[in-house]
């Protein structure tokens, strides 16, 4: 099994044992929530497509299976339905657990724009630099979709993002290298700032930010309109 595998094996097996947990029972919104990863995982793929074969990006072949569709490994699109999940099952647990940890609307819409005008500003300051450039005008769109069609999620999102930060520094830390001889991906240093935290480039974190919340949102709103529906 590669590196690369057994990372995401590891990042699943806690979530999707406890998603059965008695309380929180995170299976019933599977039906929402699958088909929200999927779609991500479109989106997120398709742009990892174009970097790869644009050279932004690479794969290093000794920590993958060796299994390529499109020029990504068959780990990368694991890598896009594992995490979302293994975050989201962390997001509702906190939720269910401590339901008062969110903002209120007044500061949820006053970081959401902050947020946003902050990340069109690094955007367009970096327009020559292309992940850096994307990112932070993918963040905005994400998080401006989310605040006005499932604000309830940003209220918790924003303050409980830095806790999922925790799992984060710890998986993209290794695929970037933190810890083993050679990263499992790389970056092209004439895309990012090549500012990194240990091995990771700090626009990372605002990639992060985006894959995780568009599933969230994405479940909210057809959780929503399915309940809509069902009671009319």
């Amino acid at each position: 099994m590669s590196l690369y595998l057994i990372i995401l094996t590891v990042s699943l097996a806690g979530p999707l044992a406890l998603s059965f947990e008695k309380n929180l029972r995170l299976y019933t919104r599977w039906k929402y929530l699958l088909p929200a990863i999927l779609i991500t995982m479109i989106v997120f793929v398709v742009w990892d497509m174009v970097f790869t074969h644009l050279g932004y990006w690479f794969f290093n072949p000794i920590y993958n299976s060796g299994i390529y569709i499109n020029k990504l490994p068959l780990e990368e699109y694991l890598f896009f339905i594992v995490i979302p999940y293994a975050c989201a099952f962390s997001f509702y647990a906190i939720q269910f657990h401590f339901p008062k940890f969110k903002l209120s609307e007044r500061w949820t819409t006053i970081l959401t724009f902050a947020i946003v005008v902050l990340s069109v500003i690094v955007s367009f300051l970096n327009r020559e630099l292309s992940y850096t450039f994307v990112n932070f005008l993918v963040l905005p769109a994400v998080l401006l979709l989310s605040y006005f069609f499932a604000r309830e999620v940003v209220q918790y999102y924003l303050p409980i993002y830095p806790i999922l930060l925790i799992p984060f520094f710890i998986v993209n830390g290794i695929l970037t290298g933190t810890g083993i001889e050679q990263a499992v991906f790389d970056y092209n240093p004439e895309v990012f700032m090549g500012i990194r935290i240990l091995s990771i480039p700090l626009e990372d974190m605002f990639y992060n930010f985006s894959l995780l919340l568009l599933p969230l949102a994405l479940t909210h709103m057809f959780e929503t309109r399915f309940k809509r529906v069902e009671n009319a």
